[in-house]
């Protein structure tokens, strides 16, 4: 396994099981078939080479998507905020490397007139392989 497939595994595991996200319906690698709202989804970020003269490495711009059905986005806001302190506590061990920087980059949040809200949490994570180039 790569360390961001890893990468993608250890964020569904931390985010499923923080207690600030509990009111989430799931948290899904990829999006749902059919989902309860809110649910979060993570996308498949841009993966660049990230590497040293010793170690293979990545960065990735990881973005997790929060979609809920309510009438204000009030809780979408809740669900975002919390979604980015849970990020912050992420392990930064992964099986197949490990994290070696975690930064905020930016939250949006909009709604389509005929569809749900939409969250977007968005970092940048640099992780060093295991493996030697």
């Amino acid at each position: 396994m790569s360390a961001v497939m890893d990468l993608q595994k250890a964020v569904v595991a931390h985010l499923s099981a923080d207690p600030a996200l509990a009111e989430l319906m799931g948290v899904y690698d990829g999006p749902p078939p059919r989902a309860a709202f809110p649910y979060a989804v993570l996308g498949d970020g841009l993966v660049t080479d990230w590497s040293t003269k010793t170690e293979a490495g990545r960065e990735v711009r990881f973005a997790v998507t929060l979609w809920d059905d309510g009438e204000v986005p009030a809780r979408l806001h809740r669900l975002t905020d919390a979604v980015e302190a849970a990020m912050a506590t992420l392990p930064r061990t992964l099986a197949d490397g490990r994290i070696i920087s975690l930064i905020f980059l930016r939250t949006l949040i909009a709604r389509d007139p005929a569809g749900p809200w939409g969250g977007l949490v968005e970092h940048r994570i640099r992780i060093l392989q295991n493996q030697e180039i």
